[in-house]
């Protein structure tokens, strides 16, 4: 009977010791979503409408700068070729050399001056079915920056004066361009902003502050004549040619959007 006695109550204090987790687990579990419930409510103003929702108008921008470019880039290249590498090298050197002493001679800084590409291969003959080596080429390429544009025909008339066989990349731009982006872009706003500021009037709503905004860069247009007199024979090409430097569009493009009041 003791015993009995006894496993009766170890099977009541079981009992009451999973009422009372079960009990905490209830209130924790309360506690917990009234925290979220709590949060949640902070979100909105009322039901159905959260608090970072804004009426807003968003209107379009553009603006453009129209400049004379300042500066120009072009590249100068020679391929020779032999069946001596070292030939075929030193007849590149030579007068790819000759040509950089013409450009500082024209004040062309040394910094300006860059070498883009310098390359050797081999050639091969194939038209007897097997492959037969037939010279080495050797190939060099300089970009140059030339800051006075008045010599800008001097220098592509160095072309036909060395026989350059790889002539190109010739572009006109504004060494500086950010500063002119800069304006641009402050132009762009100016017009949004009176856009956003007559369509506001027009609904009887009044503007508040810039919620956000999206600038695309619309790049810069470039327009200029034709580049006349590099083709033909060494003499030929030795002529200056006729170079127009033209003008440049810089256009900024912008979005923005505007709280209503």
């Amino acid at each position: 009977m003791e015993n009995k006695s006894m496993s009766g109550q170890c099977c009541g204090s079981a009992h009451l010791w999973k009422m009372v987790l079960m009990t905490v687990g209830v209130v924790f579990l309360s506690l917990f979503l009234i925290f979220l419930t709590r949060n949640a409510w902070k979100q909105y103003d009322y039901i159905g409408r959260s608090a970072e929702v804004r009426d807003t108008i968003s209107m379009t921008g553009e603006g453009k700068v129209v400049v004379v470019p300042d500066i120009a880039k072009v590249s100068l290249g020679l391929e020779t070729k032999n069946f001596d590498v070292a030939k075929a090298q030193k007849e590149n050197s030579d007068r790819m050399n000759q040509v950089i002493g013409d450009l500082k001679a024209l004040d062309v800084a040394k910094e300006d001056i860059k070498t883009t590409n310098y390359n050797i291969y081999p050639n091969y003959d194939w038209t007897s079915g097997s492959q037969t080596l037939l010279n080495y080429s050797v190939t060099q390429t300089v970009e140059i920056k030339i800051r006075d544009l008045n010599k800008v025909s001097q220098v592509l008339a160095l072309a036909g004066k060395y026989n350059l066989n790889q002539v190109g990349g010739l572009q006109f731009s504004v060494d500086n361009i950010e500063a002119v982006r800069e304006e641009a872009r402050i132009k762009a706003f100016d017009q949004a902003k009176s856009k956003a500021k007559v369509l506001a009037e027009a609904a009887g709503v009044k503007l508040g502050n810039v919620v956000s905004f999206y600038e695309n860069n619309g790049g810069s247009y470039y327009y200029s004549d034709d580049v006349y007199g590099l083709g033909g024979s060494p003499e030929a090409s030795y002529k200056e040619p006729t170079i127009e430097t033209g003008s440049q569009d810089v256009i900024v493009n912008v979005t923005i959007d505007y709280e209503i009041l």
